[in-house]
C-alpha cells in the first residue's frame, strides 16, 4: 500500500484527505518521527503528541498565507514532514541538515523562528496586526504548550491581544491530561455549543442589542454573562482567558480529528480573539514515550522496539550531575542554601537536591526572569540563593540580573549550565555569549572551572562571597580527574600557571583550558615553548599574572565564547590599562555570528578551538613574529604588586 505521506508535496493536499487517509497519515507522521529521532536524538514526546493537531491546522487553513507560530518550536517535526520537508527529514539536527526548531531559513511555512518559550503569542499579535495595517485578510495562530504558558511574556502578549481583541486564534495545547473523563465530556458539550458559528454570532448580536437598551440594558447583560462564566468556570479554566478578553472555547480532545476540525473550521469564521484549549499526550502513539515523556522530551538516539536509549562514551561524571551533588553536599552544611530553577530540574542536577532538601527548593516554570529577582529577595532575607539556568536562557533574565541582584550588590550564584556551543539543538541554545554580557555588569564575580573538581571549589567560593557570583560549566561529561573530598574557596581573581613558555602564552578560560595544554604539548614537541594560564575568574581578572606572561610577547585566548566583548576583550582593556605596548594579542572564539547546529567536537574543530586548532594559531602568530622585530622586556612595565584575595 502506497505511503500517503510520501505523496504530501505541499500541506495544500491534506483538504482532499478522506478522514481515514488523515488518521492514516497521523500514523505515517508518528512512524517517522520515532525512526529519524531513534537515530539523531530528538523533541519525541512533544512532536508526537501534536501530530492530529498538526495534520487538522494544515487541513483547515491555508499555510504559508495563515501564518502558524509554534511556541519553543521542538513540536513541529510533523509541520516539518507536511511542508516540504520530509526528503530531508532524515539530516534531522545534524550538521548542515534542517533545525530541530522552525527556521524561516528553511521554509516560508516557518513564519518565526524560535527555541526559547513564550514567544509565540506576543509574535502572533504582531503578525496580526501587521496584517490589518496591510488590509489583508489571512489568519494568524498561536500554538503555546501549557508549559510555555507559565512564562511571563506570554501573560504579557495574551493582556495587549485581549486589548486589542485582533483576530488571532491563540492555541493551548495543554498535555497535562488533568482533567477527568466525566469533566471532559461536559466540556466537550460546552465547546460545541461554544464554537458553533450561528451562537457566536447570536450571541454577539444579543449583547449589541442588551448594550443599546435604556436603563437595564447593561445591566441584564452583566447578569447574563455572570450565568455564562460561572457554569464555565466550574469545569474550565475559561474564564482566566476571558478576562483577558478571549472567547475560550474547550478544552477538547487534541487526538479527535473529526472533533479538532470541526472546532478549527468554526473559528475560521471568527474574526475576534480566541483561545482554544486542546489536550493532548505528550508521546502519543509510542508507549516509551507515553510512560516516559521527560525522557522523550529531548532524548538522544534510542533503540525503537524497547525506548531504550543508547549509552554515551560513559566515563567522568558530568559537570551537571557534579554541580548536582555539590550543591547538595554543601546544602547539609548551610540550611540557608536554596536552589532555584526555569522548569529544569532534571537537566541543571538538582533533582537530587530537591528530593533531599523539598523546603529549600523552587520550580519557577518558564519564568527565568521571576527567577533571577525571586532569588534577589530571598538574598535580601539573608539566605544563600542559587539560580541554576542554561547560558542562553539566561539571557532572559539579563535585566533583573544587572537591575535587582548586582545593582543591590546581594550575594545569588548563578549556575550557569551549557556554557558554550551545545550541540545540535543549535543557535538558540548555544551558550556563547554569556562572557561577554555577565562581565559587562559591575560587582559581579564571574568564574568558569577546567574540570569537574574545580567546579566544586568554585562553588564553594560563589557561596563564601558577599556579592553576586557566576560560574560557567559546559554541557557533557567532565576529565575523569580526582575529586577533592574537603572543599576550599579560591582565591578571587587569582589564575593558576599551569606551564611556562618563552615563546608566548596560552590564556584558557574553562573548558578551553584542557585543549590548551594539549595544543602546548604538540607544539612542544616543534619547539615551540608556550605558557598556558588557566584564568579561573574572567572577572576580576589576575593582572599579576597576566602582565608577567604578557613579557613573553605574545598572548593567545582561548573560549567557547564570542570574541566580541568576551574574555579576549578583557586581557586588551588590561593591556591598554597598564599602557602596554609591543605584545601580540590573538584572540580565539567564536565570530560575530550565530553558530549552526552540530556536534559540539565538530564545531569547536570548525572554529579552531579544538587542540589542533589552538595549536595552529600559535604556530602562525610566531612564524609571524619571527620577520618582526623582537619584543625589548624593558618596554613592558614592571608588574604591579598585588594582594592575594
Amino acid at each position: 500500500m502506497p505511503s500517503i505521506l510520501d505523496g504530501i508535496t505541499d500541506p495544500g493536499q491534506l483538504k482532499s484527505l478522506s478522514l481515514r487517509e488523515l488518521e492514516t497519515l497521523a500514523e505515517e507522521l508518528r512512524a517517522r518521527i520515532i525512526d529519524t529521532c531513534a537515530a539523531n536524538g530528538g523533541h519525541v514526546a512533544p512532536s508526537l503528541g501534536v501530530v492530529e493537531l498538526t495534520i487538522a491546522l494544515h487541513r483547515v487553513f491555508d499555510s504559508p498565507k495563515d501564518k502558524i507560530v509554534w511556541d519553543v518550536g521542538h513540536q513541529a517535526y510533523a509541520h516539518k514532514l507536511l511542508t516540504g520537508r520530509k526528503e530531508r527529514f532524515g539530516t534531522l539536527r545534524t550538521q548542515g541538515g534542517i533545525s530541530g526548531f522552525p527556521k524561516r531559513a528553511e521554509s516560508p511555512h516557518d513564519c518565526f523562528d524560535v527555541g526559547h518559550s513564550s514567544t509565540s503569542i506576543s509574535a502572533g499579535v504582531g503578525f496580526a496586526v501587521g496584517r490589518d495595517l496591510k488590509k489583508g485578510r489571512n489568519k494568524v495562530l498561536a500554538v503555546i504548550g501549557d508549559g510555555a504558558m507559565t512564562g511571563g511574556l506570554a501573560f504579557e502578549g495574551l493582556n495587549h491581544a485581549g486589548e486589542l481583541n485582533k483576530d488571532l486564534v491563540v492555541i493551548l495545547n495543554d498535555n497535562e491530561m488533568s482533567i477527568s473523563e466525566n469533566v471532559g465530556a461536559l466540556s466537550n458539550l460546552l465547546s460545541r455549543t461554544i464554537t458553533s458559528e450561528y451562537v457566536h454570532r447570536a450571541k454577539k448580536d444579543l449583547e449589541a442589542f442588551l448594550e443599546g437598551l435604556p436603563m437595564f440594558g447593561r445591566s441584564v447583560l452583566k447578569i447574563a454573562k455572570r450565568a455564562e462564566e460561572s457554569l464555565k468556570t466550574l469545569f474550565t479554566p475559561g474564564m482566566l482567558f476571558e478576562a483577558f478578553g478571549f472567547e475560550y472555547i474547550g478544552p477538547i480532545d487534541g487526538h479527535d480529528i473529526p472533533k479538532l476540525l470541526e472546532t478549527l473550521e468554526n473559528v475560521k469564521r471568527f474574526d475576534d480573539a480566541v483561545l482554544i484549549h486542546v489536550l493532548t499526550r505528550k508521546g502519543k502513539g509510542y508507549p516509551p514515550a507515553e510512560a516516559n515523556p521527560s525522557l522523550f522530551h529531548g532524548v538522544g538516539p534510542f533503540d525503537v522496539k524497547t525506548g531504550k536509549v543508547h549509552k554515551g562514551k560513559g566515563g567522568a561524571a558530568s559537570y551537571t550531575g557534579v554541580f548536582g551533588e555539590t550543591i547538595k553536599r554543601l546544602a547539609q552544611e548551610d540550611e540557608r542554601i536554596v536552589a532555584i530553577t526555569a522548569a529544569m530540574p532534571d537537566g541543571t542536577g538538582l533533582t537530587p537536591f530537591a528530593k533531599e532538601f523539598p523546603e529549600r527548593f523552587f520550580d519557577v516554570g518558564i519564568a527565568e526572569q521571576h527567577a533571577v529577582t525571586f532569588a534577589a529577595g530571598l538574598a535580601a532575607e539573608g539566605f544563600k540563593p542559587v539560580v541554576a539556568l542554561y547560558s542562553s536562557f539566561l539571557q532572559r533574565g539579563f535585566d533583573q540580573l544587572c537591575h535587582d541582584v548586582c545593582l543591590q550588590d546581594l550575594p545569588v550564584v548563578f549556575a550557569i549550565d551549557r556554557a558554550g556551543v551545545v550541540g545540535s539543538d543549535g543557535p538558540t541554545h548555544h551558550g556563547v555569549f554569556d562572557l561577554s554580557y555577565l562581565r559587562a555588569i559591575p560587582g559581579l564575580t564571574v568564574m568558569a572551572p577546567k574540570d569537574e573538581n574545580e567546579l566544586q571549589h568554585m562553588m564553594v567560593t560563589a557561596l563564601s562571597l558577599e556579592g553576586p557570583a557566576a560560574l560557567r560549566y559546559p554541557r557533557g561529561n567532565g576529565l575523569g580527574v580526582p575529586m577533592d573530598q574537603i572543599l576550599t574557596p579560591l582565591a578571587i581573581g587569582k589564575g593558576e600557571r599551569l606551564q611556562d613558555g618563552k615563546d608566548g602564552a596560552i590564556l584558557a578560560v574553562g573548558a578551553m583550558v584542557e585543549p590548551a595544554r594539549q595544543a602546548a604539548a604538540a607544539l612542544a614537541e616543534e619547539g615551540i615553548e608556550v605558557a598556558v594560564m588557566n584564568a579561573r575568574f574572567v572577572k576580576p581578572l589576575d593582572t599579576e599574572l597576566i602582565l608577567d606572561l604578557a613579557r613573553t610577547g605574545l598572548l593567545v585566548t582561548v573560549e567557547d565564547n564570542v570574541v566580541q566583548g568576551g574574555f579576549g576583550t578583557a586581557i586588551l582593556e588590561l593591556l591598554e590599562e597598564h599602557e602596554v605596548t609591543g605584545v601580540r594579542v590573538v584572540r580565539l572564539g567564536y565570530p560575530d555570528a550565530f553558530v549552526e547546529q552540530g556536534e559540539q567536537a565538530d564545531l569547536k574543530a570548525a572554529y579552531g578551538l579544538d587542540a589542533a586548532g589552538i595549536a595552529r594559531a600559535v604556530r602562525a602568530a610566531c612564524e609571524g613574529r619571527r620577520a618582526a622585530a623582537p619584543v625589548k622586556r624593558s618596554e613592558l612595565p614592571a608588574v604591579p604588586e598585588q594582594p592575594h584575595a
